[in-house]
């Protein structure tokens, strides 16, 4: 099984990703070409090297018509209608001073908490905007269409950027209680986080993994300021993309999550936890701009699952009161409700009476389910629960073409092993259409 694992202990964006993702790829150069041929507006990306606590990776730089965005994610807070007089207001949502801690914050390709050199000249507000003087508002709609008719993307790529973009509007909306279809984008900002989210679904797709496992997220720490007044980290929107999902803070001063990088997060994530039991193959780092104790990176490892490991739940119980056809009855019912196995030993029990223990071993987030099920299909009054680590083998299945018709193939990898097992029930019907044994008709099948 093909297995990308993400560690964000040091957070994530959007140009950090992109980054991490290139590194893996066969060849970066032709992905950053294939990216700056799609004709993002005014965008182009440029892949640096770059170097954190001595380890070398890449920082990816996306300029827009020939300027770097320095805010992150400022093109995803909400415009309402009422607002939108206020243009010069929130050309850069996060355009404050930072002078008193911006050497504590994360700076990303769009960050929160960027430092703009003009907070330290006395620039005034409508000098910082000389350099775009024709903005206005993008919407989903607008975001659409750019995606759907102007960008030459595959579909799937296609519904995955506009899959990302909808989590962010529905955050931004949850946080300022703004209906999703007011939510506006800034245009120039648009474009910049258009690019990110972009770079990374192609990136996935190239990559195609089976699984993408993503470490708990360190969000950072302290509090962001912007154009709304000073908000805790992490900042509303990202809380809201991050519930449910492992996050810390720590010692690190800042925004370490922006939302473009919550939201690339949640949408391809197979599952948050710790890394898997994987041969890795390939290791890609994703530099942001800033220097810290710890490597400011994504790290992203790519490789093949050697086993799959997970908890189990083992459920039990005794029973020496049952017909065997109720037994198998229960039996039969169990496995067909899903559970990973059942099965019954025979055991002596007080009084000198034969009996059985019957055994289910389910998925933990499944035990409160088969508790009910084996309450209502046998006499038991109490039932054992153990938790159990379990590990299998990466199963698959072909099929394999004989004379008799199609037969399935049930393939076993991992460990240094392979396995494989034709189908019981195929076998057994070659057996009874040709009158012969089942082990002939095994030996048959695997003969053609």
């Amino acid at each position: 099984m093909k297995t990308l694992y993400l560690d964000c202990g040091m957070g994530a964006a959007g140009d950090m990703l992109t980054a991490a993702l290139a590194e893996l790829l066969p060849d970066p150069g032709a992905f950053f070409a294939r990216l700056n041929a799609l004709g993002i507006p005014g965008v182009r990306y440029t892949p640096e090297k770059s170097v954190k606590c001595g380890i070398t990776g890449t920082h990816v730089s996306v300029t827009v018509d020939g300027e770097e965005e320095e805010t992150e994610d400022a093109d995803l807070h909400e415009q309402t209608h009422e607002h939108e007089h206020h243009d010069h207001e929130h050309e850069h949502d996060h355009e404050h001073d930072h002078e008193h801690h911006d050497h504590e914050h994360h700076d990303h390709d769009h960050e929160h908490d960027h430092e703009h050199e003009h907070d330290h000249h006395d620039h005034d507000h409508d000098h910082a905007h000389d350099h775009h003087p024709h903005h206005h508002h993008s919407g989903m709609h607008d975001i659409e269409h750019i995606v759907r008719d102007h960008l030459d993307l595959p579909e799937k790529v296609r519904d995955d950027v506009l899959a990302v973009y909808g989590l962010i509007a529905e955050a931004e909306s949850h946080a300022h209680g703004v209906p999703v279809e007011e939510i506006h984008f800034h245009e120039v900002g648009t474009m910049d986080a258009v690019a990110d989210v972009t770079a990374v679904c192609l990136a996935m797709a190239e990559l195609a993994p089976d699984e993408v496992v993503v470490s708990p997220v360190h969000v950072g720490s302290g509090h962001v300021h912007c154009a709304h007044g000073i908000l805790p980290v992490p900042a509303p929107a990202t809380a809201y993309i991050l519930r449910d999902v492992p996050i810390y803070g720590g010692a690190v001063r800042g925004e370490l999550c922006t939302p473009t990088g919550a939201a690339l997060l949640k949408h391809f994530a197979s599952r948050f936890g710790d890394m898997p039991v994987m041969r890795t193959e390939k290791i890609g780092y994703g530099m942001g701009k800033k220097d810290f104790e710890a490597a400011n990176c994504v790290r992203a490892m790519f490789g093949e699952r050697e086993d799959r490991t997970g908890e189990a739940v083992l459920l039990e119980c005794n029973l020496d009161d049952m017909t065997p056809e109720a037994v198998g009855f229960a039996t039969e019912t169990l496995l067909a409700s899903g559970a990973l196995d059942v099965w019954t030993t025979a055991v002596g029990m007080k009084k000198n009476r034969p009996g059985i223990v019957l055994s289910v071993l389910c998925r933990t987030e499944e035990r409160e389910a088969f508790v009910r099920r084996i309450f209502c299909h046998t006499t038991t009054i109490g039932i054992r629960e153990q938790t159990l680590r379990r590990y299998t083998l990466t199963r698959r299945e072909e099929t394999v073409d004989t004379a008799y018709g199609p037969v399935r193939r049930k393939i076993s990898e991992g460990c240094g092993v392979t396995r494989g097992k034709l189908e019981y029930e195929d076998l057994a019907r070659i057996a009874r259409e040709e009158g012969i044994s089942l082990w002939d008709a095994k030996r048959q099948a695997e003969e053609k």
